[in-house]
């Protein structure tokens, strides 16, 4: 039935003066969604007379959805081309069943490490969509993992204050800097150019890339600003290091310089201990072993990851450089501090693994 009336010839679909305007201001306009301007097209097509089969042909589309949106217009005009609300339908399970799908989840499947959709609605007998829903519902995702790590580090209540205290009382008069390196930043190239965001499509880029390198980033966040000074280098060594630190000492001529850095073998080596006697007013807190978190920088680093590097195409180091740098300086224009709200009390609280109590283990 549906091909004799594709085959057939169709009237012209009666649409006023007005409602053509509409629809080709839909089709034209970079913000209508994809969905939205084939309805369009299939309506201005077929006010022009031309044979369902015509239509779907020429818009990459199946004659029944030339027929659906047909008839959707003629019943309710440019109404009618608006998705339909769909309001569900009541509740099939009880709070009883929800409780135990809940406490199931919590626990580990025979088979398995972890509870699946599919897995868990054939043990409780309903669908995946209704244990994916109760999950959203409860924040309950069994397919992830995340991972924790107490610091062994001796000091580490000394270095949580230490650091904490420049954080939330810097000395009066004093520059603190957040230090760190970001390193093997490769430069990708895709080997074709990006898909960009439209209405109803997300951003796409090919799957395979080309490696042209890489380089390593070292950068000072300052504490009261939130300014990041920045250099690129082709390797991260101990020489490197020292070439940044003298880059700080030059951009900050006067007064105390406290440097936030983690425990990395190329900030203790014996010639960076030998520039740190020469230069007195610059002075090193390290963080904890296993705690690099609390260097700040470590959250800019964050920052640029997502904003400038991870969806990047760069043909080359240099073009990798070059984008570092613009960032660091259309950074640098609009900067703001971030706060540190964490007090070292509260920190240790969780930092220190507690002993556990083995009083009722039978030996």
């Amino acid at each position: 039935m549906v091909e004799a009336m594709a085959n057939r010839a169709a009237p012209p679909l009666p649409v006023s003066e007005e409602e053509r305007s509409v629809l080709r201001s839909w089709t034209r306009a970079g913000t209508t969604e994809q969905r939205q301007a084939l309805r369009a097209r299939i309506v201005l097509r077929a006010a022009e007379g031309r044979s369902h089969t015509a239509i779907a042909g020429e818009l990459g589309c199946s004659i029944q959805t030339v027929l659906l949106w047909r008839q959707r217009f003629r019943a309710a005009g440019l109404s009618g081309l608006a998705d339909a609300p769909h309001p569900g339908r009541p509740a099939t399970y009880d709070s009883g069943f929800r409780q135990q799908l809940i406490a199931t989840t919590l626990t580990q499947p025979a088979d398995a490490t972890h509870w699946s959709t599919r897995r868990l609605a054939k043990a409780v007998g309903a669908s995946r969509t209704t244990v994916a829903r109760i999950w959203k519902a409860e924040r309950l995702k069994p397919h992830r993992v995340e991972t924790f790590k107490f610091s062994r580090d001796p000091e580490l209540g000394p270095k949580v204050v230490d650091i904490v205290g420049l954080y939330l009382h810097p000395p009066d008069g004093a520059i603190v800097l957040c230090v760190d390196e970001k390193t093997q930043i490769q430069a990708l190239e895709r080997t074709q150019p990006m898909l960009p965001l439209r209405p109803g499509q997300v951003e796409r880029r090919s799957h395979d890339y080309k490696r042209n390198g890489t380089l390593s980033l070292y950068a000072a966040l300052e504490l009261s600003s939130g300014e990041v000074t920045g250099k690129t280098t082709a390797r991260h060594r101990a020489k490197e290091f020292l070439g940044f630190m003298r880059l700080l000492v030059r951009r900050y001529p006067t007064g105390e310089l406290h440097v936030v850095l983690d425990n990395s073998s190329t900030h203790k080596t014996p010639a960076v201990e030998r520039w740190l006697r020469r230069h007195k007013r610059v002075h090193f807190h390290f963080t904890p072993t296993s705690a690099s978190w609390m260097n700040q920088v470590e959250t800019w680093f964050s920052v640029l990851q997502r904003q400038a590097l991870e969806r990047g195409s760069f043909e080359g180091v240099r073009a990798l450089g070059a984008r570092i740098d613009r960032y660091i300086r259309d950074w640098d224009e609009h900067a703001t501090p971030f706060v540190w709200v964490k007090t070292a009390d509260e920190i240790l609280a969780k930092a220190v693994r507690k002993p556990q109590d083995h009083s009722g283990t039978d030996h």
